[in-house]
């Protein structure tokens, strides 16, 4: 399909509407924090929480190394608490950010502080995490490698903080939070085969374990829990890893061995440009033929997310790499870069094909509150069904595309190398010498 056909057909349907229902920035959270509170006293028997249900692990990063580390368990509702995980589910069921507020209100985190290292901090002569299978960090790891949520008692040493976390760009929000005594399980968990062989296998980097798991159909999603939780690497160099690191962490890590598998398949043949919109923001994904590249370029709104000043400019952030891949962090988009990154990189193996990406990220006032960096991920995953547009070239597409973006299209160039031709030259030179 021409470019300019495609554009034009981009009209709103349910996007609208899911749009429209944003604006409303609804107060129901409020009402859900309340009905948390009456589910939890009569979930309570005495200072335990009998019955709970965790399907998820929450590793936090606040006075590193010894750090908040928590489960992750639905209060009344343990019968569908995997709904209450984190993952690609949310997109393909249409959940809006109202959405998913509302199921990360009704997780209460039971948290005991620990060391990375080592799960007291009481005393150094404790077992290192690479050993602890007993304990509160013990029982969260069985939660972490578990194929099913797993039946707990929790033990507390107080009542719930109902105050929300509204997370940040990487992490999803978090909501009502206990202090934990002691956590119990109340069943074997089922460990599936592949995560039993990661653990039993004393001498495997942690980058080679991931890799295995996704290879053996684990989502980055089951990986990150898994890693957060100290259970993956060479069995002395396991440890805590906050859940906002190992996100990213595992984007990446994946990201890289995908692409080392492409760069050395045919590149496209054709200059390709794909979009979607999600929770207020849209995407545009260029494909274009050449040798790996990719760059992402983030528009952020006055209003939205990371851009509070509503009478303020557009806010620009972008970050690229070549075909050698990145040797540094992204600082300026962070873990949305990884994400998108991988999600990309995905399509591209499924294809057996190379290209040059740029990315490019428009968020809206439409996206009041982050909702994590899964919603960038399944954003440019989902962006590749359907049909795509064709245009003549790759700076042709970028500067018709420019005609939709909320920036000039001289303003992207002076922020993205890729629309600026620089990334491109930049490498050719580099391999020509």
């Amino acid at each position: 399909m021409r470019l300019d056909d495609y554009i034009e057909d981009l009209e709103p349907d349910e996007e609208a509407e899911r749009r429209r229902l944003a604006k409303e920035k609804s107060y129901a959270i409020t009402d859900h924090l309340e009905e948390f509170e009456r589910r939890f006293d009569d979930a309570l028997s005495g200072d335990t929480l009998v019955g709970s249900t965790a399907p998820s692990i929450f590793v936090g990063r606040s006075n590193y190394p010894d750090i908040p580390v928590g489960l992750l368990s639905p209060v009344g509702d343990e019968d569908d608490a995997e709904e209450y995980v984190t993952d690609g589910n949310w997109y393909q069921q249409g959940y809006a950010i109202d959405d998913v507020l509302q199921r990360r209100t009704s997780l209460l985190n039971s948290n005991k502080r620990a060391n990375v290292d080592s799960p007291s901090i009481a005393s150094r002569l404790t077992p290192s995490v690479h050993d602890t299978w007993d304990g509160f960090v013990g029982v969260q790891r069985e939660v972490a490698i578990a194929g099913n949520p797993v039946d707990l008692e929790i033990g507390l040493d107080d009542t719930p903080d109902l105050g929300l976390d509204a997370g940040t760009d990487v992490a999803t929000p978090r909501g009502p939070r206990a202090n934990a005594r002691n956590a119990e399980l109340r069943e074997n968990p089922y460990v599936p085969k592949p995560v039993k062989k990661t653990l039993e296998d004393d001498d495997w980097q942690a980058q080679g374990a991931m890799t295995y798991l996704y290879r053996r159909g684990f989502d980055v999603y089951e990986i990150n829990s898994i890693l957060s939780a100290g259970a993956l690497g060479e069995t002395k160099q396991r440890r805590l890893v906050p859940t906002r690191w190992s996100i990213t962490a595992v984007d990446d890590t994946v990201g890289q061995f995908l692409r080392g598998g492409i760069r050395t398949e045919q590149s496209i043949d054709e200059v390709q440009v794909w979009a979607n919109e999600y929770m207020g923001n849209r995407y545009w994904v260029v494909l274009a033929p050449g040798t790996w590249e990719f760059e992402l370029v983030e528009m952020k709104a006055p209003g939205s997310i990371w851009n509070p000043n509503s009478d303020g400019d557009i806010w620009l952030q972008s970050a690229s790499e070549g075909y050698e891949g990145r040797t540094s962090y992204v600082e300026e988009t962070a873990g949305a870069y990884y994400a998108a990154r991988l999600g990309v990189l995905e399509y591209l193996e499924s294809i057996g094909r190379q290209a040059k990406c740029l990315v490019l990220r428009e968020v809206s006032d439409d996206y009041w509150a982050p909702v994590g960096v899964w919603q960038v991920r399944e954003s440019v995953r989902n962006a590749f069904d359907g049909q795509y547009g064709e245009a003549e070239t790759f700076h042709g597409a970028i500067a018709e595309i420019a005609t939709q973006l909320p920036v000039s299209y001289a303003r992207l160039q002076r922020k993205s190398e890729l629309s600026a031709g620089l990334q491109t030259n930049l490498n050719a030179f580099s391999r020509g010498n």
